[in-house]
């Protein structure tokens, strides 16, 4: 399986632009990250291929199934994560899931808001195979009940002092963490960026639900600021 990526991965796609590739070395496997803003709310979909085997898995099929579909090419995609309930994060779910016959995942407490059935469900620590590689599952809850994100080790051919991936969904963002529906919800929020993102190594790189990427590292300091800036 052949893969192009980009020599200089920013992070930053226009909405409804040409996607960008990022390559990961993880262990004895190649991973290729591909990055696209799709529909209206500019909204970042991964798809996520382990080179040698030519399996995938796609983060948010969130809208524009034409779109995806094409960034998929050969790419033989066996699941599709939905970080979260909310709409604009499974609006191209069903299509795409249908055209791949991969199997949908989320965590339990979203079941009965995403319409597309599960055919199982996420837990905290829980670890989905990549071909030769695989994404660790953290339960972040705060901005839906059952809000996960999605851990990859490997060094990024672009960025040597890179060499962990997490795909955040709405949980964290450039900026600070994502809306929550009050203060109790953003307490959990806040216990979930300190307990399990915030964790990661400072050079851990930030794939966010929309927008640009960010680093564990440019995000620390502000954490306080959060805290006091409230829901």
């Amino acid at each position: 399986m052949q893969i192009s990526h980009d020599d200089n991965y920013s992070g930053h796609v226009e909405p409804r632009g040409a996607p960008a590739r990022r390559i990961i070395h993880h262990d004895a496997a190649t991973v290729a990250v591909t990055k696209l803003s799709v529909g209206p709310m500019d909204n970042n979909c991964y798809v996520l291929a382990e080179v040698d085997s030519g399996t995938g898995i796609i983060i948010d099929a969130a809208n524009d199934a034409e779109r995806i579909l094409d960034a998929i090419g050969d790419i033989d995609i066996t699941t599709i994560l939905t970080t979260h309930r909310h709409q604009d994060h499974w609006q191209a779910l069903a299509a795409v899931a249908r055209a791949t016959d991969a199997r949908v995942l989320h965590h339990r407490e979203e079941q009965a808001h995403v319409p597309v059935p599960a055919d199982g469900t996420v837990a905290h620590g829980d670890r989905i195979s990549l071909g030769a590689a695989s994404i660790e599952i953290l339960h972040t809850p705060g901005h839906t009940g059952g809000s996960v994100c999605a851990v990859l080790d490997g060094t990024a051919e672009d960025r040597p002092d890179i060499t962990t991936h997490a795909f955040t969904g709405d949980t964290l963002f450039p900026g600070g963490p994502g809306k929550t529906s009050g203060e109790a919800t953003f307490e959990q929020i806040m216990t979930s960026l300190r307990t399990q993102l915030f964790t990661l190594d400072d050079d851990t790189w930030v794939y966010p639900g929309h927008g640009d990427d960010t680093t564990i590292g440019a995000e620390r300091d502000h954490l306080d600021e959060w805290q006091a800036r409230g829901w």
